[in-house]
């Protein structure tokens, strides 16, 4: 018999009333940190102070001075916020303003479509869009060895 998931049971219920009446707290939402920042705390930062919180390999990325491309691909999330945003630079690093944008990331033979959450932040965009495939192997004995050949069907 499948419940709807809006009704608890009888039992659950009281569950819940007696953890209510313990004093037991309800666990909440864990809500996201960035090397203890929150989200709305790392948007506020300015570039150079987010810099100051990412790896070693990223702050020196970003201290060499941004590209043209890199430099584009910033002003144009803020021209367009709706808009995705197709790319081949898989070298720029995830910076909080592109959090919740819709980016197309070129992995070689095609744009791969990705929304970058705020787990994303300090990842090469290179990361997050796969070049190559998993590998994918037929069933047993084919193309074989003369032994494994006649493998018995189950």
């Amino acid at each position: 018999m499948a419940r709807s998931k809006g009704m608890t049971s009888p039992k659950a219920a009281r569950r819940k009333e007696r953890k209510r009446k313990a004093g037991v707290q309800i666990r909440q939402k864990k809500i996201f940190t960035f090397r203890g920042k929150t989200m709305e705390e790392l948007k506020e930062l300015s570039f150079d102070e987010f810099l100051k919180l990412v790896s070693a390999r990223k702050r020196r990325s970003f201290s060499r001075g941004l590209t043209h491309e890199h430099a584009k691909i910033i002003t144009d999330v803020e021209k367009s916020p709706e808009k995705t945003i197709r790319t081949h630079k898989r070298d720029m690093i995830v910076i909080p303003q592109f959090v919740g944008r819709k980016f197309g990331i070129h992995n070689g033979h095609e744009f791969v479509e990705i929304e970058f959450i705020p787990e994303m932040l300090g990842h090469f965009f290179g990361e997050l869009s796969q070049t190559r495939k998993g590998g994918v192997h037929s069933g047993p004995g084919v193309g074989a060895t003369r032994s494994s050949k006649f493998m018995p069907l189950k």
